[in-house]
Protein backbone atom coordinates (compact mmCIF):
# COMPACT_ATOMS: atom_id res chain seq x y z
CA UNK A 1 0.00 0.00 0.00
CA UNK A 2 2.91 2.38 1.16
CA UNK A 3 4.73 1.98 -2.54
CA UNK A 4 1.07 2.66 -4.68
CA UNK A 5 0.73 6.12 -2.03
CA UNK A 6 4.15 7.00 -2.92
CA UNK A 7 3.51 6.83 -6.63
CA UNK A 8 0.63 8.25 -6.42
CA UNK A 9 2.58 11.10 -5.04
CA UNK A 10 5.71 11.42 -7.02
CA UNK A 11 4.05 10.45 -10.23
CA UNK A 12 0.29 10.80 -10.40
CA UNK A 13 -0.16 14.25 -9.07
CA UNK A 14 2.50 16.18 -10.65
CA UNK A 15 0.97 14.54 -13.84
CA UNK A 16 -2.17 15.91 -12.98
CA UNK A 17 -0.51 19.23 -12.09
CA UNK A 18 1.29 19.53 -15.48
CA UNK A 19 -1.54 18.59 -17.93
CA UNK A 20 -4.20 20.87 -15.40
CA UNK A 21 -1.46 23.83 -15.37
CA UNK A 22 -0.18 23.08 -19.07
CA UNK A 23 -3.99 23.08 -20.66
CA UNK A 24 -4.99 26.16 -19.03
CA UNK A 25 -1.97 28.06 -20.35
CA UNK A 26 -1.80 26.28 -23.51
CA UNK A 27 -5.49 27.25 -24.25
CA UNK A 28 -4.83 30.91 -23.14
CA UNK A 29 -1.73 31.49 -25.18
CA UNK A 30 -3.29 29.84 -28.56
CA UNK A 31 -6.20 32.14 -28.01
CA UNK A 32 -3.88 35.19 -27.46
CA UNK A 33 -1.95 33.96 -31.08
CA UNK A 34 -5.31 33.64 -32.76
CA UNK A 35 -6.13 37.12 -31.66
CA UNK A 36 -2.90 38.57 -32.12
CA UNK A 37 -2.91 39.37 -28.57
CA UNK A 38 -0.85 38.75 -25.66
CA UNK A 39 -3.10 37.01 -23.04
CA UNK A 40 -0.28 35.41 -20.92
CA UNK A 41 0.90 36.88 -18.10
CA UNK A 42 2.69 36.15 -14.99
CA UNK A 43 -0.44 35.99 -12.86
CA UNK A 44 -1.91 33.27 -14.87
CA UNK A 45 0.62 30.90 -13.48
CA UNK A 46 -0.14 31.15 -10.17
CA UNK A 47 -3.92 31.20 -10.56
CA UNK A 48 -3.65 27.98 -12.62
CA UNK A 49 -1.89 26.15 -10.06
CA UNK A 50 -4.06 27.14 -7.22
CA UNK A 51 -7.01 25.40 -9.33
CA UNK A 52 -4.97 22.49 -10.16
CA UNK A 53 -3.50 22.20 -6.70
CA UNK A 54 -5.86 23.11 -4.45
CA UNK A 55 -9.07 22.83 -6.16
CA UNK A 56 -10.66 22.01 -2.85
CA UNK A 57 -9.67 25.28 -0.82
CA UNK A 58 -10.52 28.45 0.01
CA UNK A 59 -8.45 30.40 -2.77
CA UNK A 60 -9.95 28.31 -5.78
CA UNK A 61 -13.48 29.04 -5.43
CA UNK A 62 -13.86 31.29 -8.56
CA UNK A 63 -15.87 33.79 -6.79
CA UNK A 64 -12.82 34.46 -4.62
CA UNK A 65 -10.48 34.80 -8.06
CA UNK A 66 -13.30 36.98 -9.71
CA UNK A 67 -13.58 39.37 -6.65
CA UNK A 68 -9.57 38.84 -5.63
CA UNK A 69 -8.21 39.95 -9.48
CA UNK A 70 -10.99 42.51 -9.30
CA UNK A 71 -9.75 44.18 -6.31
CA UNK A 72 -6.03 43.69 -7.47
CA UNK A 73 -7.17 45.55 -10.57
CA UNK A 74 -8.89 48.64 -9.04
CA UNK A 75 -6.29 48.46 -6.52
CA UNK A 76 -3.40 49.06 -9.34
CA UNK A 77 -5.49 51.37 -11.02
CA UNK A 78 -6.29 53.68 -8.22
CA UNK A 79 -2.34 53.65 -7.05
CA UNK A 80 -1.29 54.62 -10.99
CA UNK A 81 -3.84 57.32 -10.67
CA UNK A 82 -3.22 58.78 -7.24
CA UNK A 83 0.96 58.38 -7.78
CA UNK A 84 0.49 60.01 -11.30
CA UNK A 85 1.56 57.38 -13.09
CA UNK A 86 -0.82 56.44 -15.35
CA UNK A 87 1.19 56.81 -18.73
CA UNK A 88 4.53 56.39 -16.45
CA UNK A 89 6.99 53.80 -18.40
CA UNK A 90 7.13 50.27 -16.76
CA UNK A 91 9.86 49.54 -14.40
CA UNK A 92 10.67 47.01 -17.40
CA UNK A 93 10.96 49.90 -19.78
CA UNK A 94 13.09 52.18 -17.33
CA UNK A 95 15.05 49.00 -16.60
CA UNK A 96 14.67 50.57 -12.58
CA UNK A 97 11.78 51.66 -10.35
CA UNK A 98 11.28 55.17 -8.87
CA UNK A 99 9.93 55.71 -5.63
CA UNK A 100 6.63 56.75 -6.61
CA UNK A 101 6.39 53.14 -8.26
CA UNK A 102 7.62 51.75 -5.11
CA UNK A 103 4.67 53.73 -3.41
CA UNK A 104 2.19 53.03 -6.18
CA UNK A 105 3.24 49.04 -5.84
CA UNK A 106 2.90 49.26 -2.09
CA UNK A 107 -0.31 51.15 -1.81
CA UNK A 108 -1.89 48.61 -4.39
CA UNK A 109 -0.69 45.37 -2.21
CA UNK A 110 -1.75 47.04 0.62
CA UNK A 111 -5.46 47.75 -0.75
CA UNK A 112 -5.73 44.53 -2.41
CA UNK A 113 -4.73 42.48 0.67
CA UNK A 114 -6.99 44.71 2.85
CA UNK A 115 -9.69 44.28 0.49
CA UNK A 116 -9.56 40.31 0.09
CA UNK A 117 -10.27 40.46 3.94
CA UNK A 118 -12.62 42.78 3.79
CA UNK A 119 -14.69 40.96 0.88
CA UNK A 120 -13.90 37.66 2.51
CA UNK A 121 -12.87 36.35 -1.02
CA UNK A 122 -9.07 35.39 -0.20
CA UNK A 123 -7.14 34.60 -3.78
CA UNK A 124 -2.91 34.67 -3.13
CA UNK A 125 -2.58 35.69 -7.28
CA UNK A 126 -4.67 38.62 -7.17
CA UNK A 127 -1.39 40.23 -5.31
CA UNK A 128 0.57 39.70 -8.68
CA UNK A 129 -2.25 41.25 -10.65
CA UNK A 130 -2.31 44.18 -8.46
CA UNK A 131 1.66 44.56 -8.75
CA UNK A 132 1.55 43.80 -12.72
CA UNK A 133 -0.76 47.30 -13.11
CA UNK A 134 1.25 49.03 -10.32
CA UNK A 135 4.50 48.97 -11.97
CA UNK A 136 3.06 49.35 -15.37
CA UNK A 137 4.17 46.08 -16.60
CA UNK A 138 -0.24 45.61 -17.15
CA UNK A 139 -0.22 49.49 -17.97
CA UNK A 140 -3.96 50.62 -18.78
CA UNK A 141 -5.43 49.62 -22.44
CA UNK A 142 -3.89 46.38 -24.63
CA UNK A 143 -1.63 45.15 -21.87
CA UNK A 144 -4.06 45.37 -19.00
CA UNK A 145 -6.72 44.31 -21.73
CA UNK A 146 -4.75 40.90 -22.73
CA UNK A 147 -4.08 40.96 -19.13
CA UNK A 148 -7.52 40.55 -18.12
CA UNK A 149 -8.77 38.43 -20.89
CA UNK A 150 -6.18 36.10 -19.70
CA UNK A 151 -7.90 36.09 -16.59
CA UNK A 152 -11.00 35.52 -17.35
CA UNK A 153 -10.00 32.29 -19.93
CA UNK A 154 -8.34 30.40 -16.91
CA UNK A 155 -10.34 31.58 -13.78
CA UNK A 156 -13.55 29.94 -16.72
CA UNK A 157 -12.07 26.79 -17.65
CA UNK A 158 -9.50 26.15 -14.27
CA UNK A 159 -11.98 24.40 -11.84
CA UNK A 160 -13.62 22.72 -14.15
CA UNK A 161 -10.40 20.75 -15.67
CA UNK A 162 -9.77 20.20 -11.91
CA UNK A 163 -13.27 18.61 -11.58
CA UNK A 164 -12.83 16.27 -14.29
CA UNK A 165 -9.12 15.29 -13.17
CA UNK A 166 -9.86 15.09 -9.89
CA UNK A 167 -6.84 14.43 -7.08
CA UNK A 168 -8.72 11.34 -5.61
CA UNK A 169 -11.65 9.98 -6.47
CA UNK A 170 -14.65 12.26 -4.35
CA UNK A 171 -11.95 14.32 -3.00
CA UNK A 172 -10.94 18.03 -3.56
CA UNK A 173 -13.60 18.88 -5.45
CA UNK A 174 -13.39 22.25 -7.16
CA UNK A 175 -15.38 24.98 -4.77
Amino acid sequence: MRVSQSIHQRVVVPLRFLILVGVSLAVTGVAGHFLDWPLLSSTLGPTSYVFAAHPGSEGAKRRNAIIGHSLGVAAGLFSLAVFGLWSHPSIVAQHHLVLLQVGAAALAGGLTVAGLEVARAHHAPAGATTLLIATGIAAPGPPLYGLLIGLAIIILIGPPLALYFPLARGTNRPA
